[in-house]
């Protein structure tokens, strides 16, 4: 690299003597060289277009070794690395003199010389400064006096640059916080999503393997379940409820459907027809009171197509003990009941109608087997549905402590089942009725006590599981009855009566007046034995047997007079 260069500007030189802490090149102008003998005037150079000339005699040495050079000949556009003594010449600045500027003030002489006007050294290949029209002029030479303050470079670091700095820390650091809130945001809605959807998922799986998902049942099971009516399993026992005060039984069946996790109480009318041992018809309550519990389930197995475990018999003093050890049961009552005990019609009921009503062993008793004037037999039955359903609310589940209860009762179990048995089942039903997996369902039973598919599938195949097979109506001998008491209720005493007799129901209606007579006929001579037994069914004189016309479809045909005094059924 060059150590100088002609300026152009006079015939000024000047040398590099470093960089500046921004690593910029310095110069400094070459000082003219001063001879002890008088200097010859110098020779008029041609003009040379490009501010170069050459010199004569020896160059100087800037580095004091002693040895002067012979400067090399260059051609136009090369620069000359030795030292030339100053020339006067073109002056740029017009200032009248040829006294070339030292920028430091120090002349290439070994005396002290004067210190002149600083001109600001150009690089090379570089603009000039721009002109400062405010800059003050000094009064030498007239030019402008620039000074080191009133210049300021891009590389120069500023008192703002750090606030600039901090900014753009700051604006970073802000823009990675919301990418990173967004992030965490974004990752809690996934991990909230496949959160909600394991839920989902493992609710849908429940409700599948409960039986509850809607959509999916099958006929003839429990909402939500896609298992067979037939493949389900269930635990069915059948009690009796025996009223010692004032004659008759009320039938029930207690489901537990160990598959689909539902108990249900199954409400058996008293007239339902069943077919005894020698292949006759008759009715539960007669069977129950004739052939017994054993004779009974077979009966119920035959005509439900179910599967009986065993038969409870619960008389009413039982039942009293029993709700008076489970501490009480509440239910809602439909009707106000009267106390039995009573000696005047004017007393208080002993339960009173209403919502959320609390009754004791009595209470539970005597409103399990109340009938209201004219009420059906089915009314009664609901009743003591209810009860039942509250005991097992009220009810241990544990199943020793369930056993413990019924051997508190002090029963005699009629075999084979035991009270470890009924004590565990019980509980088993009672934790159904206390999560509210439980119902109550009514068996639909028409007139003549058969059973057909369509009306009793919702209970015989979707709870029971088993298939409706009633007995033939032909061997049944067919009782049309019609009312001439004036008494509306008689014709149901008498529907019941009949039922339990073993005969079939069938209702005339009730005649526009009324007998003092009851009058019972029969058209066959095959069919008389019957009417004299229907006679007796009713608590007639044989006397009111006749032969006449009977209704259509009727064997025997009854009209019941006001000398019919029906008996409690």
């Amino acid at each position: 690299m060059n150590d100088r260069y002609d300026a152009g500007y006079g015939g000024d030189q000047y040398e590099l003597v470093g960089y500046d802490e921004y690593n910029q090149p310095v110069y400094r102008q070459v000082p003219a060289q001063q001879t002890p003998q008088t200097q010859q005037p110098p020779q008029q150079q041609p003009y040379d277009p490009y501010g170069q000339q050459q010199q004569q005699g020896y160059a100087y040495d800037p580095y004091g070794t002693g040895t002067q050079q012979q400067p090399p000949s260059y051609d136009t556009g090369a620069y000359d690395t030795g030292r030339q003594a100053p020339q006067p010449g073109y002056d740029p600045y017009a200032t009248g003199t040829t006294t070339a500027y030292d920028p430091y003030g120090q002349t290439a002489s070994s005396g002290q010389q004067p210190r002149v006007a600083e001109q600001t050294a150009y690089i090379p290949q570089q603009s000039g400064p721009a002109e400062d029209t405010d800059a003050p002029k000094t009064p030498e030479t007239g030019e402008r006096d620039y000074r080191t303050e009133q210049f300021a470079f891009v590389e120069e670091p500023t008192d703002d640059s750090e606030d600039v700095i901090d900014w753009l820390n700051f604006t970073e650091n802000r823009t990675e916080r919301r990418e990173e809130a967004k992030r965490r945001a974004r990752g809690r809605m996934v991990a909230l999503v496949v959160v909600l959807a394991l839920v989902a998922a493992g609710g849908v799986g429940y409700l599948w393997s409960a039986g509850k998902l809607p959509g999916v049942s099958s006929s003839g099971s429990k909402a939500g379940t896609t298992t067979a009516v037939g493949a389900q399993n269930r635990d069915v026992i059948v009690v009796h409820l025996h009223n010692t005060s004032k004659g008759g039984t009320s039938s029930v069946l207690l489901v537990d459907n160990t598959t689909l996790k539902q108990g249900t109480t199954v409400l058996l009318p008293n007239s339902l027809a069943l077919t005894d041992d020698d292949g006759n018809t008759t009715t539960l309550a007669k069977s129950v009171g004739d052939d017994g519990t054993s004779g009974t389930v077979d009966q119920l197995n035959t005509v439900l197509g179910t599967d009986i475990e065993g038969t409870w018999r619960l008389d009413t003093p039982y039942l009293q003990n029993l709700v008076d050890l489970v501490g009480n049961i509440d239910l809602d009552t439909n009707a106000d009941v009267p106390d039995p005990d009573a000696t005047k019609k004017s007393a208080a009921p002993l339960v009173h109608k209403g919502k959320d009503q609390t009754l004791s062993g009595k209470m539970a008793v005597a409103y399990a087997t109340y009938r209201a004037s004219g009420e059906a037999q089915n009314a009664q039955l609901e009743r003591f549905g209810q009860v039942m359903q509250a005991v097992l609310r009220q009810l241990t589940s544990d199943p020793t402590a369930a056993t413990t209860t019924v051997q508190t009762l002090a029963q005699i179990l009629d075999p084979p089942l035991t009270d470890k048995d009924l004590g565990t089942f019980l509980a088993k039903l009672a934790d159904l009725a206390k999560s509210g997996d439980y119902k109550t369902a009514l068996l639909p039973v028409q007139n003549d006590g058969t059973l057909t598919a369509q009306a009793s599938a919702s209970v015989v195949k979707d709870i029971l599981g088993g298939t409706a097979k009633s007995p033939d109506e032909s061997s049944a001998v067919r009782v049309a009855v019609q009312n001439a008491t004036g008494v509306k209720d008689d014709t149901e005493k008498a529907r019941v009566v009949l039922l339990n007799g073993g005969f079939t129901f069938l209702e005339a209606g009730t005649a526009s007046g009324t007998s003092a007579t009851t009058k019972i006929t029969y058209s066959d001579a095959a069919d008389k034995e019957n009417a004299t037994e229907v006679a007796k069914t009713l608590g007639l004189p044989t006397s009111t047997v006749t032969k006449g016309t009977v209704s259509a479809n009727a064997d025997v045909s009854v009209v019941l007079g006001e000398d019919y005094k029906p008996s409690s059924p």
